[in-house]
């Protein structure tokens, strides 16, 4: 018996709130017989528990699960197994909802299954609200305007590599802080923007926290900050 193919939807929740959600998002969301979503290897997903207070009940789901480690084997091959469970799902008929904390495309866990399914396979994207454009409503600070250039930069990267990355912007976004936090207060400060800089954790739930960058514990530092910097006057926090 022959069924149409199902189709993936990768769809953007937001960094926290389980509000700032998109409307097309919350269509895709309930109507998906299938749900998937990644987790960490043990304990609950923070995808799914931002989801929760949409979701219709009685989804098949897959929990992608995976570590934050630089050993990108297991990361790869959890995807290649959900890869192949979910196209089994869609070539059934069924749509598969894919949960993604903020955007999709922006640092989002999505892309690596669309990279895997996107060649033949009906693939939809919903775009979301980013941590950083999230963080900077939080922390009331307006990181640029006019022809001011903005730089995303991840903290895991070296530190000459971070301070040349910074170089010649008038703003940026230091995302996925955690254990990076000590390097990151180091460099800023040795280069004369640590005064400059606020610390953003876990934007919009209910564990949020603003602080300027002098005030952080390195220790209490999350995976899910940033720090929004700027050079320009008149936009401090």
């Amino acid at each position: 018996m022959n069924h149409a193919s199902g189709t993936l939807y990768g769809l953007g929740i937001g960094p926290g709130d389980p509000e700032l959600i998109t409307l097309k998002a919350l269509k895709y969301l309930r109507a998906a017989p299938v749900l998937a979503y990644p987790a960490p290897l043990k304990g609950e997903s923070l995808a799914r528990r931002i989801a929760q207070p949409h979701l219709p009940g009685e989804q098949t789901e897959i929990i992608i699960r995976t570590s934050y480690d630089k050993n990108r084997q297991p990361v790869e091959a959890a995807y290649d197994r959900a890869a192949e469970e979910i196209s089994g799902h869609l070539s059934e008929g069924r749509d598969v909802a894919m949960l993604c904390l903020g955007d999709p495309f922006l640092y989002g866990s999505f892309q690596y299954l669309f990279v895997r399914l996107d060649h033949h396979l009906p693939v939809v994207v919903v775009p979301g609200i980013s941590a950083p454009a999230a963080g900077t409503a939080a922390a009331h600070i307006a990181l640029t305007a006019g022809g001011d250039c903005l730089a995303v930069v991840p903290a895991t990267l070296d530190e000459d590599v971070i301070a040349t990355r910074l170089a010649g912007f008038d703003a940026a976004v230091i995302v996925k802080v955690g254990r990076h936090f000590a390097k990151l207060h180091g460099l800023l400060r040795r280069l004369g923007m640590a005064e400059k800089a606020c610390y953003v954790e876990r934007v919009s739930m209910t564990e949020e926290r603003i602080l300027p960058l002098d005030e952080v514990d390195p220790d209490s530092a999350s995976y899910f900050s940033m720090i929004l910097l700027h050079n320009r006057e008149g936009a401090s926090p």
